[in-house]
């Protein structure tokens, strides 16, 4: 081998969101997917925002014990509104009834991403204010039915036909899609990697 060739990071991508997997491909980030499976029910007097970066250190975490010799992501996120935590809808009357409350009204996404490596764990929040314009219930219903706020936080997806109901948002927009990029980097700069702009490096 070269003395100048540099052996590529194994990176892991402790879940299965096609967003997340998106935005890492989107930065050059060659990575395998490997679900973590943990409990993700909300500990009895747990805030969101704890709530959520405990998941994504959890879901690092776990696969870093398996797999010592890789960089592990995990991120999770959180819409937040009146201090409650709107998950994935259980089904399609439950992602109205979410959409409904959203409607014409100002909530926060919360989105935490954290990095693992062996026994070392690294994380932090990304927080971003959301608006919806106002809905009615036939536009609701009408994107409930494309199928797409199923598998998303808050029953919408700002990247895909739900870019049509957010009016605006105050922060990063990569978080609200499920991965703050400009964080993750900080965070393997702070686990000893460099990113290179389409590489990872030592």
């Amino acid at each position: 081998m070269n003395a100048t060739t540099k052996t590529p990071v194994r990176i892991i991508l402790a879940s299965q969101s096609p967003r997340r997997r998106e935005l890492l491909a989107q930065i050059g980030l060659a990575h395998e997917v490997r679900p973590a499976d943990i409990d993700e029910s909300v500990h009895p007097g747990e805030e969101p925002v704890p709530h959520c970066e405990r998941l994504a250190r959890d879901k690092a975490h776990t696969l870093a014990l398996v797999h010592p010799d890789a960089v592990v992501i995990g991120s999770d996120t959180i819409v937040v509104i009146d201090g409650a935590i709107l998950g994935k809808p259980r089904d399609a009357a439950d992602a109205v009834t979410m959409l409904e409350r959203l409607s014409g009204r100002e909530h926060t996404v919360y989105t935490a991403v954290a990095v693992a490596q062996g026994g070392r764990t690294l994380s932090a929040v990304e927080a971003v204010r959301v608006q919806f314009r106002a809905l009615t219930r036939e536009q609701i219903e009408a994107y409930v039915n494309t199928g797409e706020p199923m598998d998303k936080a808050g029953a919408y997806g700002i990247q895909g036909f739900g870019a049509t109901i957010v009016q605006r948002i105050d922060g990063d927009y990569f978080a609200v899609m499920g991965l703050p990029l400009g964080k993750l980097v900080e965070l393997l700069v702070g686990l000893g990697y460099q990113y290179a702009f389409g590489a990872l490096n030592a």
